[in-house]
């Protein structure tokens, strides 16, 4: 009414307030009445802000890359860029000229031309690569741009989403990629079957070692046997000649013992030899007569027809004939 009018702003945004081409206030989410017709309000969003790019770049090797990413910015200094770019609003708060569009541009032609001069010193495959290291450099880059010092902002950070080649360059690399890595399967399924060959011979290996140690363990347990078999025969030879040199010396003393037997029975037989010799010795010069008579208990019949019959017998060449009756040998024998 009568072109005085009421300003409120939120907590985002930097107020200046002209009045008469003098500062009457400043600061962020004023609030206040003005006059119109001899005040111009200048309001600049402070918040961060993020802007989109994709621009294309030629590497080392003049091969076309896509350049992806954002830029994440804020105004630090308000009073700087109303003094750069136009920011006045009209009396319903909305702004005159969009010159928060020159901002982005200008940001993102900074980062156009920090991005092709680091980008020309890679070749393809370093640029597609180093991402982490091209976001550093261009963030600093840009930073330092006196451009965006001019303009009051400040980088917050620069991402870079991607870099791209062309669908040609990404078919080859793709397929020299995809052709280094059936390469490598291939020497991965080789240095498997490799190990597994390696291995099947150290098993065999293991196993051929075993059945030399088990055939070399019989061995040594037949040479064992042999060796006590041996010395069992050796032993059983010993005992066997041991017991052949018992028997002999046995024999030897029963040898011994039966001749010292026989020595002694024929020492023995002689003495009673001897002694019956003796004894007898005295009835050799005996006549018989006499000896018959000394021996028999008196004189007997048959006695005397004995010795009757020996004289005869002595004179048989002077006897012509003899008859003994029956008679006379039953009476003999009775006699008897």
């Amino acid at each position: 009414m009568f072109g005085l009018n009421f300003m409120k702003f939120d907590s985002m945004n930097y107020v200046i307030h002209y009045q008469n081409g003098i500062v009457k206030k400043e600061g962020r989410g004023l609030s206040f009445f003005y006059y119109a017709p001899y005040s111009s309000i200048v309001a600049i969003p402070v918040q961060s802000n993020d802007v989109q790019f994709v621009f294309k770049e030629t590497t080392k090797d003049y091969q076309e890359v896509s350049v992806q990413g954002q830029i994440t910015f804020k105004i630090s200094n308000p009073k700087q860029l109303a003094e750069t770019l136009d920011f006045t609003v009209d009396t319903k708060g909305r702004y005159i000229k969009n010159d928060y569009e020159k901002i982005e541009q200008r940001l993102i032609n900074n980062m156009q031309t920090a991005c092709a001069a680091i980008i020309q010193q890679f070749n393809l495959k370093e640029a597609l690569r180093n991402i982490v290291t091209l976001e550093h450099d261009v963030a600093m880059v840009l930073q330092e741009a006196k451009e965006v010092t001019m303009l009051g902002v400040e980088i917050l950070g620069v991402t870079i989403l991607g870099i791209k080649p062309t669908p040609e360059m990404a078919r080859a690399l793709e397929a020299k990629t995809r052709e280094s890595l059936q390469k490598e399967a291939d020497e991965a399924i080789y240095e498997r079957r490799n190990f597994a060959v390696e291995q099947e011979r150290i098993i065999k290996e293991s196993e051929l070692n075993t059945e030399i140690a088990v055939e070399e363990k019989q061995k040594q347990i037949v040479e064992k046997k042999m060796q006590t078999d041996v010395v069992k025969q050796q032993n059983t030879q010993q005992l066997k000649e041991m017991e052949l040199t018992a028997g002999i010396k046995l024999e030897e003393q029963r040898t011994e013992l039966v001749k010292l037997q026989t020595a002694n029975e024929r020492e023995e037989a002689d003495m009673q030899a001897y002694k019956i010799q003796t004894s007898l010795n005295p009835f050799k010069e005996l006549d018989y007569k006499v000896l018959m008579a000394i021996t028999q208990n008196g004189n007997s019949a048959g006695n005397n027809m004995a010795l009757a019959f020996r004289e005869m017998a002595e004179n048989a060449s002077k006897i012509g004939n003899l008859t003994v009756t029956p008679e006379l040998l039953s009476s003999i024998i009775k006699g008897q």
